[in-house]
């Protein structure tokens, strides 16, 4: 196996670590009504947290993404977390400067309590018998990490996607515990045509006859219904320009079309890998329980309007969305910083021209690393000068 040379601005190797929170008889109330307990958690931290415990930053990751996002677990890895490009030394989020921890959201099945975990009382997995959860949820049991190491208030919350939305989220729940929050290319609340798209892939996992109502753990997985649906949403992470500049209409090794059900174009070969290589590391119950959360997201839900919502928050904003990106378009991040405005709450915005549709922000960007990295040096220096 071939090694890699590790790049120095990575954050190198890493280890994932766990952490059981929530056990009975304190387990964690959920938005459903139900309770949810013992609870693992895993996570990662890069850089090192001040003797004051001012330099924390809580990373949220996105629907298909996990607590490991930068660095390499081994010298051997294929590649690094999801958002190394934003992680790590004189990076975006700078672990020289800043101590960073991402956590696997609970509903996961990277090492965090889901569907695939084991249920105490049966000592079997949880199934379908998981209690579906909220955006809330995900970021109450974050909290309890939080408390967890000992850390009484986060620099920031950033991340894009759900990850946005969990940044939202963390600022109106615990307001505070939270100075800035940085959600990159998300949505106060998920629209019809998003929970549309959602619903096309639960059915295509429910449809799939090896789902057995979610009791699949111990048969073969709906692994091509898993795989429909990450063909479904991963169409909605690209724009149409990258699509067609990336495979337009050409073929996939072959000079001519076959007029029969064989994968004629590229992009069908792309979706087909996508598609195949997610149902290797993603739990098909896992799938449906978090586009649920976030097809209930709604930030203003029980507060009349996302105004309301936003009238105590204390943390300060930097918005970031892309104009190619048409699953959370712009007008739906500029819609949270009217909201933010009018309760006078400080919020920077900037919409980042790129044509890589909603992936834009995984992908390596100058001006979306110069957003970050000032803001979270503003926001640094203040919040030092404030605490001395």
């Amino acid at each position: 196996m071939k090694t890699i040379e590790i790049p120095p601005d990575s954050v190198g190797i890493v280890k994932e670590q766990f952490v059981t929170l929530c056990v009975p008889p304190h387990e964690l109330a959920l938005d459903s009504g139900a309770k949810l307990g013992p609870i693992t958690l895993a996570y990662e931290t890069y850089g090192e947290l001040t003797p004051q415990k001012d330099n924390a930053i809580l990373i949220l990751h996105a629907l298909s993404g996990d607590h490991h996002a930068a660095g390499y677990y081994t010298p051997n890895d294929r590649k690094p977390g999801w958002w190394d490009i934003a992680i790590g030394p004189g990076k975006a989020f700078d672990t020289n400067r800043f101590f960073i921890i991402c956590s696997n959201c609970i509903g996961g099945c990277r090492g965090s309590t889901g569907p695939s975990s084991i249920n105490p009382k049966t000592e079997k997995p949880y199934g379908m018998s998981f209690p579906f959860i909220t955006i809330r949820d995900m970021v109450r049991a974050q909290k309890e990490l939080i408390d967890y190491l000992g850390i009484p208030k986060l620099l920031c919350v950033a991340g894009g996607s759900m990850g946005g939305m969990q940044a939202l989220e963390w600022t109106v729940t615990y307001p505070e515990m939270v100075v800035s929050a940085i959600p990159i290319a998300t949505t106060s609340i998920h629209s019809a045509q998003n929970i549309a798209l959602n619903e096309v892939g639960r059915q295509a996992i429910i449809a799939d006859p090896h789902w057995n109502n979610g009791d699949y753990y111990d048969s073969e997985p709906p692994s091509r219904g898993l795989a429909v649906a990450r063909m479904i949403g991963h169409i909605s992470y690209l724009s149409d320009k990258a699509m067609h500049e990336r495979f337009g209409r050409r073929l996939q090794d072959r000079e001519d079309v076959s007029y029969n059900l064989l994968t004629d174009f590229q992009v069908e070969s792309y979706l087909q890998y996508q598609g195949n290589s997610f149902t290797r590391r993603f739990d098909a119950n896992s799938y449906l329980y978090i586009t649920k959360a976030l097809d209930y997201f709604d930030l203003s839900h029980g507060h009349g309007s996302l105004t309301e919502a936003l009238r105590d928050v204390k943390a300060q904003f930097l918005i970031i969305s892309f104009s190619s990106d048409w699953l959370y378009p712009s007008y739906q991040s500029r819609e949270i910083v009217k909201a933010l405005k009018q309760n006078g709450i400080k919020v920077s915005f900037c919409e980042i021209k790129s044509d890589n549709g909603h992936d834009s922000f995984l992908l390596k960007n100058p001006q979306q690393t110069r957003l970050i990295r000032d803001f979270l040096s503003h926001v640094y220096e203040e919040h030092r000068a404030h605490v001395q």
